[in-house]
């Protein structure tokens, strides 16, 4: 997440938008079978805003059942689908929220599980809070390789666009244009000499994830750390966990990619357009765009293709 895209900066321009959604999805295709992990994943770590630590442990569900959370700290152990329904704010983060129960910052393990072809999940966990880890997924993509995928008995059906659709804020969007394939790109633009205007496009492909968007970290800018933690976010936020710019440099390099930040985008587009459960036949694109952008086209989407 880009802390400077979301709040009082790129991509939060209030609730001024305007929606192209003149687009149909014929009868969708049948592709490969589902999967679900073939074993059980643990991990802990601090959430970004909450600050607390929490406990995670991913484990195989039947086909057909997604991939869902599950509040093992409340009573009642309410599940909270990773379905775009769910969502309730997407300020610096995205949640998803059942009743009373929540789970935030959600996209980085979602994006982790959709791009490593895992259909079917049930996530634990005992806070309201996914843990940041170091700020990107690759923790989450090689826990996920190391226990391997098991095949289901159903087909994965992949819906397919045929005319754009997209949602706008002044110069920000995100759209989605018909393609032979899954693709995603990704445009920002900063003032800041060190981050610039960057851009990178990623075909969805379950082989390259880990090495090409997954290891993307958090990134933000020196300048809005205090706002941000007087407005009670970031709490856990640290250098450990993300990548943080001045006006001139990075406090604290060296980024694994020279255009880091924009492959991070990608991580969080991703994240938050797998709550559509299957990501349409559809070429991705976004240009200084927000999680609150990107839940917008997945809901529109949504909609489209119930009706």
């Amino acid at each position: 997440m880009d802390r400077r895209q979301e709040i009082g900066g790129q991509g939060d321009k209030g609730d001024k938008r305007e929606i192209n959604s003149e687009f149909r999805i014929p009868n969708s295709e049948f592709s490969s079978q589902q999967y679900t992990l073939a074993g059980t994943i643990s991990q802990s770590g601090v959430g970004l805003h909450s600050g607390e630590t929490s406990q995670v442990r991913i484990l195989p569900a039947a086909a057909g059942e997604g991939r869902y959370f599950v509040r093992v700290d409340l009573p009642t152990q309410p599940i909270i689908p990773a379905r775009v329904e769910a969502v309730s704010q997407t300020v610096l983060s995205t949640q998803l929220e059942t009743g009373t129960a929540s789970v935030r910052t959600v996209e980085h393990l979602l994006a982790a599980l959709a791009s490593s072809g895992v259909d079917n999940a049930r996530i634990e966990i005992d806070a309201a809070e996914v843990p940041l880890l170091d700020g990107s997924a690759r923790v989450w993509a090689e826990a996920i390789a190391k226990v391997g995928r098991s095949p289901l008995p159903a087909p994965t059906i992949i819906p397919q666009l045929l005319e754009p659709i997209w949602v706008r804020e002044g110069d920000t969007f995100v759209a989605a244009l018909p393609a032979p394939e899954t693709r995603f790109t990704y445009g920002i633009d900063f003032e800041t000499e060190a981050i610039g205007n960057q851009w990178h496009s990623w075909t969805y492909n379950t082989s390259t994830f880990a090495a090409e968007i997954a290891p993307a970290r958090t990134f933000g800018l020196a300048t809005q750390i205090e706002f941000l933690r007087s407005q009670g976010l970031i709490k856990g936020g640290s250098l450990e966990n993300a990548i943080v710019c001045t006006p001139q440099s990075w406090l604290n390099p060296p980024l694994r990619f020279a255009n880091e930040p924009a492959r991070h985008k990608i991580l969080d587009l991703v994240g938050d357009l797998c709550l559509l459960g299957t990501f349409p036949n559809a070429h991705f694109l976004a240009y200084k765009a927000s999680h609150k952008l990107h839940v917008q086209l997945a809901q529109l989407l949504e909609q489209k293709m119930k009706s």
